[in-house]
């Protein structure tokens, strides 16, 4: 794939998210949380470093669940058998997943916390 030009290696990490959004519930429940703190972003106005931090947030969150869900695919043809070693892999990687949502949910609620006048 190396040497593509730019459009269609575009369309390969399109192809990926898609893939990964038709596989994958979690990823498609944290889309929904996604757009809800986008929305909470536009109703709220906190300010631009807030609106980079919850959109950093965001992408970070995403991220890690496409690297969580790319592992797990490749794993899974690598190696289909239950063996400890790739469970602690597969593990981990839903760690990674699970402390960047923690921190995003974190700085939401610095956001909210920090934007206080709105109730």
């Amino acid at each position: 794939m190396k040497g593509q030009p730019f459009h269609r290696r575009m369309g390969f990490a399109l192809a990926g998210i898609r893939i990964v959004f038709r596989r994958e519930q979690t990823f498609r429940i944290q889309c929904l949380i996604c757009l809800i703190a986008i929305l909470v972003l536009a109703l709220l106005r906190p300010g631009w470093i807030w609106a980079a931090l919850v959109t950093l947030s965001i992408g970070l969150v995403l991220a890690a669940e496409l690297c969580n869900g790319a592992l797990e695919y490749l794993i899974d043809r690598v190696h289909p058998e239950i063996h400890d070693e790739i469970k602690y892999a597969k593990d981990a990687a839903a760690g990674g997943v699970l402390l960047t949502s923690i921190a995003a949910a974190c700085v939401g609620v610095a956001m909210l916390i920090a934007s206080w006048p709105w109730w």
